[in-house]
């Protein structure tokens, strides 16, 4: 737990300590939203005012946008540990991993949520319903990098536990709801105006190198490990 809560303040610090290149942020925005309309996926905005006229399914949204990719990372992490502890270690470098690659992604390509776009209407849904939410908006919005939205790491986290949760879990429900978990996240960052669809899928590239490295520091994605760590020699069964 020490780890996580120090790992993330690192996180944190250094994430906060890029420099915010509005100009450039607002310009890469408006690069990928023409990116997302000439390969015609640019629905963020219907999405997001679709959403924003349900009061109590934005509000919804907004809390789960604020607390889920918190609370769920650290439980997977420490089911992990608990209940799978020979594939822990090579879990959680992959989420590390996935992680510090995104910090370069921040620093090297500052960019602007949708929502802080002028001009095209979309609707910051903490301010305008008064959530608790992203940091990144209302009151809090000094305490955080505003332009960090590239990749997403609600969608590389989420990801990660989604797939973690599918491939080891035993229940079929458990299963279900694993795989589910991305796309749900996915859906709630496009509905609040936190992220565009292009941001998932750098959340997924950074996911993608944190399990290649994993996969070459320990020899096997952490699925094909053994459930419990080897003592004198003898594994336990997977």
């Amino acid at each position: 737990m020490l780890l996580i809560a120090v790992s993330y303040w690192t996180y944190s610090l250094v994430r906060n300590a890029v420099p915010e290149q509005r100009t450039a942020a607002l310009r890469n925005a408006d690069w990928i939203w023409q990116a997302e309309r000439t390969l015609h996926i640019a629905v963020e905005h219907t999405v997001n005012q679709a959403v924003n006229s349900v009061t109590w399914l934005v509000v919804g949204m907004n809390y789960y946008y604020a607390t889920l990719h918190f609370v769920l990372t650290i439980g997977v992490l420490v089911w992990l540990y608990r209940w799978h502890p020979g594939r822990y270690a090579a879990a959680r470098l992959a989420l590390f991993a996935t992680t510090g690659v995104a910090l370069l992604g921040y620093y090297l390509y500052p960019l602007a949520p949708p929502r802080l776009m002028g001009g095209l209407g979309f609707v910051d849904t903490v301010v305008v319903h008064h959530t608790w939410g992203s940091m990144a908006s209302g009151n809090l919005a000094n305490m955080s990098n505003q332009y960090a939205a590239m990749p997403s790491m609600h969608i590389g986290w989420s990801a990660w536990c989604g797939l973690t949760i599918a491939m080891l879990a035993r229940p079929v429900w458990a299963k279900v709801l694993g795989a589910l978990y991305p796309v749900v996240t996915l859906l709630v960052i496009v509905s609040t105006a936190n992220h565009f669809w292009l941001d998932a899928v750098g959340g997924v590239l950074c996911l993608g190198f944190g399990f290649v490295l994993s996969y070459a520091w320990f020899g096997a994605f952490p699925c094909r490990l053994a459930r419990h760590v080897a003592v004198r020699g003898a594994s336990r069964d997977a």
